[in-house]
């Protein structure tokens, strides 16, 4: 792995948590993700099942997890299944963890060879009396692709039809949701390489650069400081291609007068950054960009302010909305007579801020967690509003890692420039 050893305490405590609130009698049984064809006989690049890494750390293929904590035999509480590696697949790919390296990453004694597990789930599931299964629940997750955990889902309960199951994902994601302070660690170190990728692109760009010589910049720092790149498709928006919201062709020049959107962040440790820039391409705000982003900015301040324990994350957003609206009547892209007049299900300021403020974030860049509960110390949501104005070619978001605190939240990526004038000054300083 390109990351140092985490600590097992994260995710011995990780268990521990899931235990806790499992029902009397229970299992919970976790598949790791699948190797996914990209064609002919190669993959696209594999990435561990976020829960199965929350649990064990274990960034391997082929891995199973059982926890049975009223197992019948100690030795049942917790079992993890590994893939056993040979001759022929360390010379083709590499040895894969021993027994004694599974223990050591993930804290579990009891590891067996993947192989077992058909041989060893009969009795666990006759000894149970339900069984926890889990799926991908995310809000924003639709596709039709098959994956490993459904395929698992159906084969064991056409296997074991009259056993009770429970859903795991709701657990999951309250559990995830508050980050432990190894995981913050993890998190401010992602962020600690995406502030070297930023400053090194603000020594690149000039105008006539291509956007995507901008990611390979930015992809060249991160993997130099033990990334493995970005943390998802990197956004390199100059000019009007600011204005589409997911914008990753990242296939035209910058232009002397554009402002260049970066929304870019480094994945470090399986955990994600997550950051939102604009830089003016020939080193110099115009006087409209500059009134544009700061009014962005203004909002950001608010929005942040608004990020506290007892708070709901869908009443900051609509608190976001409305300082937007004020900014865009102060820009004179409506005036209030019109605000007064508008269509209340499609208010004016929707044609320039159409995306929410905050999301979860953590070992996914749209983390898991329930945006209808109080915010709590030690969740961690991006802050990220933003003024799209397509006919003058502007759009700027401003984005930031809140770790929530008592008091006021810490942006992770508060050391990354974010004024007008100290954005400036790092592009001209060499």
């Amino acid at each position: 792995m390109r990351y140092g050893p985490i600590d097992n305490k994260l995710f011995i405590a990780n268990r521990a948590n899931l235990v806790k609130n499992m029902k009397p009698g229970a299992v919970a049984i976790l598949v790791s993700n699948d190797l996914m064809p990209k064609g002919a006989d190669s993959f696209h690049v594999w990435r561990q099942n976020p829960d199965m890494f929350y649990l064990t750390g274990v960034d391997q293929e082929e891995t199973f997890l059982v926890l049975f904590p009223d197992a019948p035999l100690d030795e049942w509480k917790e079992i993890l299944f590994v893939r056993e590696t040979n001759e022929k697949i360390a010379d083709w790919e590499g040895e894969k963890l021993s027994k004694a390296q599974a223990t050591a990453v993930s804290g579990i004694k009891n590891v067996q060879w993947s192989n077992m597990f058909e041989q060893m789930l009969p009795a666990i599931m006759f000894e149970s009396k339900c069984c926890y299964l889990n799926t991908n629940e995310h809000a924003r997750y639709s596709s039709e692709a098959d994956y490993a955990e459904l395929r698992f889902e159906r084969k064991i309960r056409t296997k074991y039809p009259i056993h009770t199951y429970e859903r795991l994902a709701p657990i999951m994601h309250q559990l995830r949701a508050k980050k432990h302070e190894v995981e913050i660690e993890l998190m401010k170190h992602a962020a600690s390489i995406t502030k070297k990728g930023f400053e090194r692109v603000c020594h690149f760009v000039k105008p006539g650069v291509m956007e995507y010589q901008v990611e390979a910049e930015l992809t060249h720092e991160f993997l130099s400081n033990g990334s493995r790149g970005h943390a998802y498709e990197p956004i390199v928006a100059s000019g009007k291609n600011a204005c589409v919201l997911h914008y990753v062709v990242n296939d035209k020049p910058c232009k002397d007068g554009d402002l260049l959107l970066l929304d870019v962040g480094a994945e470090y440790a399986g955990y994600a950054s997550d950051m939102s820039r604009c830089i003016p391409v020939n080193g110099r705000f115009s006087p409209r960009q500059k009134q544009v982003y700061n009014a962005v900015l203004r909002v950001f301040y608010q929005v942040k302010a608004n990020l506290k324990p007892g708070r709901i994350l869908r009443d900051n957003l609509k608190a976001c909305q409305e300082a937007i609206e004020k900014e865009c009547v102060d820009l004179g892209l409506f005036s209030m007579n019109d605000v007064n007049n508008q269509d209340k299900a499609n208010p004016l300021y929707r044609k320039y801020f159409m995306h929410g403020v905050s999301h979860f974030l953590g070992i996914d860049v749209h983390d898991v967690g329930n945006h209808y509960r109080p915010i709590q110390e030690n969740m961690i949501f991006t802050c990220e509003p933003g003024i799209y104005i397509k006919e003058e070619g502007i759009g700027v978001r401003i984005e930031g890692n809140m770790l929530i605190t008592k008091s006021e939240p810490i942006d992770l990526l508060g050391h990354i420039p974010m004024e007008v004038e100290a954005i400036e000054e790092l592009m001209h300083s060499k």
